[in-house]
């Protein structure tokens, strides 16, 4: 949830590491990019190359069907949440 909420912005795979490090996920870049491949493979990134270094690099977006995903997990995350809360205060 946490890769595709990050990723409404295309970004490098080293750069959603340091995102994520810096909102308090701390994730292993070898557990990032097999979750980053499945996350492709089921249609809800894409995954381009830049040429336009030196060095060619994978730069990572989240797609339409990625973005529906990601608001319904924000919903039922929301909803958890409410429930959570409504059992503590009781």
């Amino acid at each position: 949830m946490a890769c595709l909420a990050t990723l409404d912005t295309p970004r490098y795979g080293y750069a959603l590491l340091e995102t994520l490090e810096a909102a308090g996920f701390g994730v292993e870049g070898n557990t990032l990019c097999p979750l980053l491949r499945r996350l492709e493979k089921q249609g809800l990134l894409t995954r381009e190359w830049n040429t336009e270094e030196p060095r060619p690099r994978k730069l990572y977006r989240v797609t339409a069907q990625g973005e529906a995903v990601l608001q319904a997990l924000l919903d039922e995350w929301g909803g958890l949440d409410a429930s959570i809360r409504a059992l503590a205060e009781e």
